[in-house]
């Protein structure tokens, strides 16, 4: 146990040792490594596809290493050390992460086009116990976060199904079995054929997505300039927003 516990360590010790010392030759066409980032499924497509080519052209033979795990899995690997950094909706108040905002995420309600909630513009969580709510399942990062916030008013989540990724509510809602609570990063593109998003409030509950990082620790020079570019392109006026193409994600 002790051994797989460090492991990682020395793994991303020797790979920051060799791209510190291709660096100092030439740390762009003629250098290689690897920049490991673990993120929820959610950010993978959403923020990190810009950054991915931006750093391909500029260092062709560094490889990245994306760990599309949950969010709880996710905040773990960082701090052990298996990844840079991390994309993550969980970790402010982890004594061993750093945690730096990028955007708020709300939790919003999926149905069909021709589901009677469809057309409001905001339903609250008190209109929606009447009818099948698809939910994902207590291991979920954004399960407890809902959970949490819904306890906190004196209110409790009703469901009759449960999956264990959002595109598996997704695929329920498109079958016309039930309605879902989701993020609304995880939700279709506006003009969907099958799929209408609604606000939801009383009370509105949202995520905070952030960068995360082992607190005190250095990134690589090719970890760290991948980071960087993340965050330009994000920040950037002329990035596209959630809204812009279609997409399924978890």
């Amino acid at each position: 146990m002790t051994g797989r516990d460090f492991l990682p360590k020395v793994r991303r010790l020797i790979d920051e040792f060799e791209t510190s010392v291709l660096a100092i030759h030439d740390i762009g066409a003629r250098s290689s490594g690897l920049v490991s980032v673990a993120a929820v499924p959610t950010a993978v497509f959403y923020f990190l596809p810009r950054a991915i080519g931006r750093f391909a052209d500029a260092y062709p033979r560094i490889r990245i290493r994306i760990l599309d795990i949950g969010a709880n899995e996710g905040l773990e690997a960082v701090a052990r050390g298996e990844a840079d950094f991390g994309i993550n909706f969980i970790g402010a108040s982890h004594a061993e992460i750093e945690f730096e905002k990028l955007v708020e995420d709300p939790f919003v309600l999926a149905c069909r086009h021709d589901h009677p909630l469809a057309s409001h513009k905001q339903v609250s969580w008190s209109e929606i116990v009447s009818h099948r709510v698809i939910t994902v399942g207590r291991n979920s990062g954004n399960r407890a976060l809902i959970d949490n916030a819904l306890a906190r008013h004196g209110l409790q989540l009703n469901w009759s199904y449960e999956v264990a990724h959002l595109s598996g509510s997704l695929g329920l809602v498109e079958a016309g079995l039930g309605i879902a609570v989701l993020p609304r990063l995880a939700t279709p593109a506006a003009g969907h054929p099958i799929i209408q998003t609604v606000r939801l409030t009383e009370p509105e509950v949202s995520r905070t997505i952030g960068i995360v990082r082992r607190h005190g620790s250095t990134l690589s020079p090719h970890a760290s300039q991948f980071l960087k570019m993340l965050l330009e392109a994000w920040r950037s006026p002329s990035r596209a927003t959630s809204r812009d193409r279609p997409r399924r994600r978890s």
